[in-house]
């Protein structure tokens, strides 16, 4: 397997007990928001250590991680959970070792007549990206709560990134969205008007009595196979990282400025305990995750490439 650096986050623990393998470098590839916040002690560990055998690099957009995985440049990858689903299906040698995130969604605004689901009804509501999976899960709730989303509301796709409509709602083009951490803080310091109205994680528990398993944390086979003892210690080193970040939350929130996942310590603090942190192993959540990928299964196959992912998809 060609080797690639990949953005990652390792603690001391970590640093100080790592075997140097032929001079090639393990590479994590994560993303810019929850699942880098989560990282952020073991980034900072291992910037402060002359241990170069890591290398993690931060990515804006899922699909630049998914172009690594393809190329097999990177041992470990952070993606939404419904894409590593699809990679899997489509024969990438990828495992998921675990969820360190579970849930960041929010249906965000300036509407203070909205109280319950039905006061949605007749209202315009904005979302990122049609069929993607913040669409296919408020389509979900709506459902569940009685409301026809072909019928009863608008649904607005007007602005097709999450940065675009992040933007759209904090000039108050946008009364009611769909939007995600950290935008919901970095939206809600630019307008002191708008706030959560509903929290979709909450929502989704409700219905499903399980939390929703949105983000993945991948592993190459090859590393399984070659590294058992590193992939032991990765894994500990960012649930680790996850915990120290939700127990030290202003100093987490100093090095999400350093290494510039937000722009100011006042977001850090506000976006942490929405980012619904908690490092979990797959092989301890198989339960919920295959709910997850089920539900999303029953509403648009498509959406985790057409079949539920069997055993083999989990690190065990």
């Amino acid at each position: 397997m060609k080797k690639i650096y990949v953005v990652f986050l390792l603690p001391i623990l970590l640093l100080s007990c790592m075997e140097k393998r032929d001079s090639e470098k393990i590479k994590i590839a994560t993303l810019k928001g929850p699942s880098a916040i989560g990282m952020i002690k073991m980034i900072d560990s291992l910037n402060q250590s002359d241990n170069q055998n890591i290398e993690i690099k931060i990515y804006n957009e899922p699909i630049q991680v998914r172009k690594l995985m393809l190329e097999n440049e990177v041992d470990f990858a952070i993606l939404p959970t419904t894409m590593g689903a699809i990679l899997y299906n489509k024969g990438l040698p990828y495992k998921l070792a675990a969820i360190p995130v579970w849930g960041t969604l929010y249906l965000f605004g300036n509407d203070s007549t909205v109280k319950t689901w039905n006061d949605l009804k007749g209202k315009r509501i904005n979302l990122m990206a049609k069929g993607m999976t913040p669409d296919v899960l408020f389509r979900y709730l709506l459902v569940q709560n009685g409301i026809d989303p072909n019928q009863d509301i608008i649904l607005d796709y007007s602005f097709p990134t999450h940065i675009e409509l992040a933007n759209a709602v904090a000039a108050n083009q946008a009364d009611l969205a769909v939007i995600s951490e950290p935008m919901v803080s970095l939206v809600m310091q630019k307008n002191k008007q708008v706030y959560p109205i509903m929290d979709l994680n909450a929502e989704w528990k409700k219905v499903n009595e399980i939390p929703i398993a949105q983000t993945a944390f991948l592993v190459h086979h090859d590393f399984i196979l070659q590294n058992k003892i590193e992939l032991e210690r990765i894994l500990q080193s960012y649930k680790n990282s996850s915990s120290w970040v939700i127990q030290n939350q202003e100093k987490a929130a100093e090095l999400i400025v350093k290494y510039n996942i937000l722009p100011n310590t006042e977001v850090a603090i506000s976006t942490i305990p929405r980012c619904n942190l908690d490092f979990r192993k797959a092989s301890e959540m198989k339960k919920e995750i295959t709910q997850y990928l089920k539900s999303f299964y029953e509403l648009n196959p498509v959406i985790i490439g057409n079949k539920i992912p069997d055993d083999n998809f989990f690190l065990n």
